[in-house]
Formats: C-alpha cells, sequence, structure tokens
C-alpha cells in the first residue's frame, strides 16, 4: 500500500502544469523552433539580398525592422537566422547528453577503478571553459559550426554526466534493480530500459539548460568571427556585423539579433529549471 501510495505521489508531481512562466518559455520556444524550421518559408524577402540605397532603411509596412548596413531586410535575416542560431546549440545538446548520460549510467553501473577513472578525466573537462574550448578546436580545425559544436558539446559532457550520475546511483541502489539482477537480465537491458527511463526526466531538464548556454556560447564565437561566417544569416553574425550600425546610430540589427537570443536563452533557462525542480519534487 505504501509503495502504491508512493507511486501515485510521484506521477501526480510529475503531471503538475508548469505554470504560467512555464507555458510562456514553451510558447516562446515552439515561436523560435518554427522559424529556425521555416524560416526560409516565412521570409517576405530575400535575406541575401542588398539593396545600398536602403541602408540602415527605418522600419516600413513591407520592411518590419528596416534594413541593415548591406541594403538587407532585418526581419527577414532574423527569421532564417534562426535555423543556425537553434541547430548549433541542438547539436551540442544532443551529443552531450548521449556521451553524458552513457558514462553516467557506466560509471554508476560499474563504480570501482572506472568510476574513479571517468570521474577524473571529467574533473580535468570542468578546468576548461567551454568557449576556449570551441575557441581552440575553429582555430585548429577551420572555422563552422561544426567544430565548434563538437568542442562545446565535449564541454558540456561532465555537467550532464555528474548530475545524471547522482541520480542513476540512486537508482542503482532500488530494489527494483536487485529483483531484475536475481531474474538475470543483463546489465544492458536493465540500464537503459529500466534506468535511463527513470533518470530520463532529469536529462531533459539539464539538456534544457544547457541549450541556452550553447546558444550563447555559439553566438560569441559567431561574433568573434570563428564560427558562422558573414554573409550567411545567422543572429551572432548580426550582432557581430551589426557593430558598424551602433557607432552610426542604426542600433537596430546588434539589438533584434542579441534580444532575439536573450528572450530564447531566458525561456530555455526558466523552462529547465521548472523542469529540475518538478524532476527532484518527484524523487522525494
Amino acid at each position: 500500500m505504501a509503495v502504491a501510495e508512493t507511486a501515485s505521489r510521484r506521477l501526480l508531481r510529475r503531471s503538475r502544469p508548469l505554470g504560467v512562466v512555464g507555458v510562456a518559455c514553451s510558447v516562446v520556444i515552439v515561436i523560435a523552433a518554427l522559424a529556425a524550421v521555416f524560416g526560409s518559408v516565412l521570409a517576405p524577402h530575400d535575406p541575401d539580398v542588398s539593396q545600398l540605397s536602403y541602408a540602415y532603411g527605418g522600419p516600413s509596412g513591407d520592411h518590419l525592422l528596416g534594413w541593415d548596413g548591406q541594403g538587407r531586410d532585418l526581419f527577414s535575416r532574423l527569421l532564417v537566422g534562426a535555423r543556425t542560431s537553434m541547430i548549433g546549440p541542438l547539436v551540442v545538446v544532443m551529443l552531450s547528453m548521449g556521451v553524458g548520460t552513457l558514462l553516467a549510467v557506466a560509471t554508476a553501473w560499474r563504480g570501482g577503478w572506472f568510476d574513479t577513472a571517468v570521474s577524473a578525466v571529467l574533473d580535468v573537462l570542468f578546468a576548461f571553459p567551454g568557449i576556449l574550448l570551441a575557441v581552440l578546436a575553429t582555430a585548429t580545425l577551420g572555422t563552422g559550426l561544426t567544430a565548434a559544436a563538437i568542442a562545446l558539446a565535449l564541454a558540456y559532457t561532465p555537467y550532464i554526466a555528474r548530475v545524471v550520475r547522482s541520480s542513476a546511483l540512486r537508482e542503482r541502489g532500488m530494489p527494483y534493480v536487485a529483483a531484475l539482477e536475481v531474474q538475470g537480465l543483463p546489465a544492458a537491458t536493465i540500464c537503459l530500459r529500466h534506468i535511463v527511463p527513470n533518470v530520463f526526466g532529469l536529462i531533459v531538464a539539464q539538456g534544457t539548460i544547457l541549450f541556452g548556454y550553447a546558444m550563447v556560447d555559439l553566438a560569441a564565437i559567431s561574433f568573434l568571427g570563428l564560427g558562422v561566417q558573414a554573409p550567411q544569416a545567422d543572429w551572432g553574425v548580426m550582432v557581430s556585423t551589426g557593430k558598424t550600425g551602433v557607432l552610426q546610430g542604426y542600433p537596430a540589427e546588434s539589438l533584434s539579433a542579441g534580444l532575439c537570443i536573450v528572450v530564447v536563452v531566458v525561456a530555455f533557462n526558466l523552462l529547465g529549471e521548472r523542469l529540475a525542480g518538478r524532476n527532484q519534487g518527484a524523487h522525494r
């Protein structure tokens, strides 16, 4: 009876709504995701066509945000730029979640020298800021989004691994795991079918938070000229190319792209914190 009550209590906690802030953040994320997928279709103008006679032109009915310094429609470039601005962090999060979860569950299951060795390697990775690894990777392998995303995924892996490991250790000591071992189930089956699903909520919460950090880091790398390259539409590139306009009194390009980054990052961070809090409440 006590076990049933505990299970039902956990189910209720996990099914609690995210609240007004969580819903608002979800709406922002959905809008950004739609822009990333359908931006090139929804863009009212070609984001790469320049009309220098309209450089730094103000907003109008046909150009909602005006023109940039090259005479390109800002609104269209924001819509199209959402693709690389969202796909890059998604690649970082997916890679770090996959590798980090694998290491966390493996160390929680095996323990001993394997746990000690992997933890030592992760501690070394903690010593290097993610953006520094990304800069070194782009300087070595060449500019572009791929090298920066892989380097950031490597840097973010310890964050996922450490958090998930503690939860996986808790699951490893649960009675149902011992019962499955007695039944003769292989370790891989127990981990993949039972332990990972039970810590999946925590994995998603951490990945959601890291998405915002990855977006900021990749935008900073593009701002430095080491990530996505101009004239390709990207929010980080737009912040960089808009510097000239800021100095000349036309800050629309940098402000609009920077505002998009800030709004999406805040939405992911707030949503991730609520998911993490709900997941912790479900395990009490």
